[in-house]
């Protein structure tokens, strides 16, 4: 009997694991998504095209410190350090933001300072069509305490990188927060180190724009280092808001806490939230979990949800992860409802009650005043389309 050998290709495996993804800060490296990548395959890839390329004039945002404007150092040119130290692009926008800002902000808390108000920086867009990229460099020094408010309106096609650092013993917290207009398109990439025996608690928080697309990565370098990852959006009709999180345990006796919760409306209103974490074969002693929480209140739209957890060392105290989208809860809604509570009236208590849980985590008054006014604002709005539809 007479057999043949024929030779097999090898088969080609993309990356699937947010540890693997390569890095560049050349966009040519990546080209341009077709969105059938695995970090592109939830995202309408043709809408964020604009910032497929550095913008031509950068003018698309205006910056303006609300408040703490003398913790702000001189600016970074590409090479300058700290910029790059912790920052890798891992895909073409987050390159395009960095090619395309010559020069990148610092706030810089000074070591051993508490710093008691918040560092406040508002971004103002400046049209619809106009361009921006941008890279803010957010450093913490040993032992000191700080929050950082970045704050988003208007509307821009903005590329935007936030490199966080937080030296030993440091405490920081970062907040985004998105209330652009609705023809926006921002795309951000957030990477943060934190050192040993240091915390960062990081908020992404989405209520404007029509294709918001930040997403935080976190590592754990130093031992007994903390991170608390939490998010809120709440998505109307024709809106896109997602975040893909990435949490490295990599220090050992680490512990991590990633919570986003989201509430959509609207006929076309979606979600995407991928959560990644690494504990990594050095992080012994680690404790994790993460988990994602939607809640869907009509026809129409999505939320799309994806745990991941990868663990390379058996020697941990904890990890694990949740997903879950539904509709409201029929016995929240009767309990309510059998004690004299209109309908209306019940199912935004319940919403309010959903929410409000990320917004008290701030732990700054004037803010979670302001987050609740504004998740009160879409209710209304949610309410007088349903009205607006009986009434047809």
């Amino acid at each position: 009997m007479t057999s043949t050998y024929t030779e097999v290709e090898p088969t080609f495996v993309p990356v699937q694991t947010r540890s693997e993804r390569p890095h560049s800060f050349d966009p040519a490296e990546f080209g341009a998504p077709t969105g059938r990548e695995v970090n592109w395959k939830h995202t309408p890839v043709a809408q964020l095209k604009p910032l497929f390329e550095p913008a031509a004039q950068n003018d698309g945002v205006a910056y303006s410190f609300v408040s703490g404007e003398q913790f702000v150092s001189s600016p970074l040119a590409q090479g300058a350090a700290p910029r790059g130290e912790v920052f890798l692009a891992e895909d073409v926008t987050a390159a395009v933001a960095w090619q395309g800002a010559a020069e990148a902000t610092h706030i810089r808390i000074p070591r051993e300072q508490e710093v008691a108000e918040p560092v406040v920086l508002e971004i103002t867009g400046q049209g619809a069509e106009r361009r921006a990229d941008a890279h803010i460099v957010i450093e913490a020094l040993e032992h000191s305490s700080a929050t950082v408010v970045l704050q988003h309106t208007g509307t821009a096609q903005y590329a935007q990188n936030v490199e966080i650092i937080v030296r030993d013993g440091a405490r920081l917290t970062v907040v985004t927060l998105q209330q652009w207009q609705d023809d926006a398109i921002h795309a951000a990439a957030h990477q943060a180190r934190v050192g040993a025996d240091a915390t960062l608690k990081h908020f992404v928080i989405s209520f404007g724009g029509g294709l918001v697309r930040v997403n935080p990565s976190v590592e754990l370098a130093g031992n007994g280092s903390e991170g608390y990852l939490y998010g809120l959006s709440f998505a109307d009709s024709g809106q896109h808001l997602e975040s893909q999180v990435y949490l490295h345990h990599k220090g050992a006796h680490t512990t991590g806490d990633v919570l986003y919760k989201g509430a959509l409306q609207g006929e076309g209103a979606h979600s995407v939230w991928i959560g990644d974490v690494l504990i990594g074969k050095d992080a012994t002693g680690t404790d994790s979990y993460e988990a994602n929480r939607n809640l869907v209140l009509t026809e129409g739209a999505r939320a799309d949800s994806i745990p991941n957890l990868e663990i390379e060392t058996g020697d941990i105290v904890g990890a694990g992860h949740a997903s879950a989208t539904g509709r409201f809860d029929d016995e929240q809604l009767f309990y309510l409802q059998a004690r004299g509570i209109a309908e209306d009236e019940a199912r935004r208590l319940v919403v309010l009650g959903f929410l409000s849980d990320i917004v008290q985590r701030l732990g700054i008054p004037s803010f979670q005043e302001e987050l609740l006014a504004a998740i009160e604002a879409e209710l209304a709005a949610n309410a007088a389309v349903g009205a607006g539809e009986g009434a047809r």
